[in-house]
C-alpha cells in the first residue's frame, strides 16, 4: 500500500482528484473516492527553459493551492501518478509517493 500526496491549485483539484480515482486509488475497504485534503501557498521560480502555467520565467509566484492525501493499492500506484501527471496543470507537479507498512 502507498500513499499518494501532491499540490494542486484551488481551481484544479476536483479534474486531478477524479482523473486518480479512475484508477482505483483512494479506496479503503468498502469506500471509493477517499482523501484528505488541506489548504495552504505554495511558491516556485520558473527557471529559463520552463513553460510555466501560473506566472512567469525568473520571478517567484505564490498560488493558493491544496494538500491533498490519498492511498493507493502497490498494483494501482504507476498508473495513479501517470493519471496525476496527465490532469494536473503544471508542467512539473509537486507529488511524493510514501510506501506504508501494514500493523
Amino acid at each position: 500500500m502507498y500513499k499518494l500526496v501532491f499540490f494542486v491549485p484551488d481551481e484544479f483539484a476536483e479534474r486531478v482528484k477524479e482523473a486518480i480515482f479512475a484508477t482505483g486509488a483512494g479506496q479503503i475497504g468498502n469506500y471509493a473516492d477517499c482523501c484528505w485534503q488541506t489548504s495552504g501557498s505554495g511558491q516556485f521560480r520558473p527557471l529559463a527553459g520552463s513553460d510555466p502555467f501560473i506566472g512567469r520565467c525568473g520571478e517567484t509566484e505564490r498560488v493558493s493551492e491544496l494538500r491533498i492525501e490519498m492511498v493507493c493499492e502497490d498494483d494501482l500506484i504507476r498508473a495513479a501518478v501517470a493519471a496525476l501527471r496527465k490532469a494536473h496543470p503544471y508542467e512539473e507537479p509537486a507529488y511524493d509517493v510514501w510506501r506504508l507498512e501494514s500493523f
